[in-house]
């Protein structure tokens, strides 16, 4: 399926997703380096760690602590 096919919704879960995978991928060894990239401070996993932190703070999450923009129109 191709993005323009694709809800937002079902657009940020992939990211969510992949993100996930990637930091899963990407986890330190005993020895403080990652495994793919063999360096301390793997910038891959930052930035899959900065999206999912964006995406947790963005995300509406419908249990009533933000209002819902539709409900205001």
């Amino acid at each position: 399926m191709t993005a323009p096919l694709l809800t937002l919704a079902q657009i940020l879960n992939r990211l969510t997703l992949t993100a996930r995978w990637t930091l899963r991928d990407h986890q330190p060894a005993p020895d403080g380096r990652c495994p793919i990239c063999r360096v301390a401070d793997c910038a891959v996993a930052s930035a899959a760690r900065n999206l999912l932190t964006t995406l947790k703070q963005t995300r509406w999450t419908g249990n009533g602590d933000t209002p819902d923009p539709w409900q205001s129109r």
